[in-house]
């Protein structure tokens, strides 16, 4: 099964990190990382320089692309594969959100659109393109997440499709009202992370190869060294369900920006 060219469209520092408690309290935000049985051990940190908070991602194997018994799969999804990342990170808890992106852009006098502006602080930053978001995460002192550990973080263990009942995890086409909604709303995954799923699609660093996975490195891949489209993963609210699972893989060019286009950043350092 492929998709296309216009639905893709349609579809589609560390040394400032400080330990935070727990926030207690009744919305679903405020009680992340409380579940002892999330995989999280390290916690959670707030990053000075951007404000977001970040969740540790410990290292690990998983099957990436297409979940067993799922037959809304796209081609690229194809073949299943085991991965191994190597290495533990830390990435954000919710999308970047306008608040957030409103310091970097104050820096970089970088201007954010009528759209983010009239949504609120607290939704996810969108209308963003490949570039800006790189350039984001890099002022906030990291990167944006391979491809292979945004799907990592977004199954937290889990190997189905989606980390839990979608209406309860994700804003998408049938419970979204058409617009996106302030982060953390719906329910976390295991790993304590909010809308991996639905919401704002999500850039990350990788280029995009639909044929990418028959030669996939087992460790850490970080996808093939050229390209003409990056990829972006996790649906939006504009989006039905076919692509608001673990293993869709969005892509678009870089200089295109589209009111359902956010981010996610990763840190690298272990907080040592």
């Amino acid at each position: 099964m492929t998709r296309s060219p216009t639905a893709l469209l349609v579809a589609a520092v560390v040394s400032s990190l400080i330990v935070i408690p727990v926030a207690t309290g009744s919305s679903k935000l405020q009680s992340a990382g409380q579940n002892d049985s999330a995989p999280s051990k390290k916690g959670v940190r707030k990053n000075s320089q951007d404000g977001q908070t970040y969740v540790w991602i410990p290292a690990g194997s998983f099957t990436m692309g297409c979940s067993t018994g799922d037959e809304q799969c796209f081609s690229e999804e194809k073949p299943a594969h085991q991965v191994t990342i190597s290495k533990g990170f830390w990435i954000g808890q919710t999308e970047v959100t306008v608040e957030a992106y409103e310091k970097f852009a104050g820096i970089t006098e970088d201007r954010l659109s009528s759209h983010n502006e009239e949504h609120g602080h607290d939704t996810p930053v969108v209308n963003v393109t490949w570039d800006e978001a790189s350039d984001y995460c890099k002022w906030a002192g990291g990167r944006l997440p391979t491809e292979a550990e945004w799907e990592y973080a977004a199954r937290a263990g889990s190997s189905t499709s989606r980390y839990g009942e979608l209406d309860e995890i994700a804003w998408y086409d049938k419970n979204s009202e058409n617009t996106i909604h302030r982060a953390g709303q719906k329910g976390a995954n295991q790993f304590g992370l909010f809308d991996m799923l639905g919401n704002a699609w999500e850039w990350v660093n990788d280029w995009y190869d639909g044929k990418y996975y028959s030669r996939s490195p087992e460790v850490d891949p970080a996808g093939p060294p050229t390209g003409q489209m990056h990829g972006l993963r996790g649906g939006s609210w504009l989006n039905n369900s076919k692509l608001v699972r673990a293993s869709d893989r969005g892509r678009s060019l870089p200089e295109l920006r589209f009111n359902y286009f956010g981010l996610r950043c990763v840190l690298t350092a272990d907080g040592r």
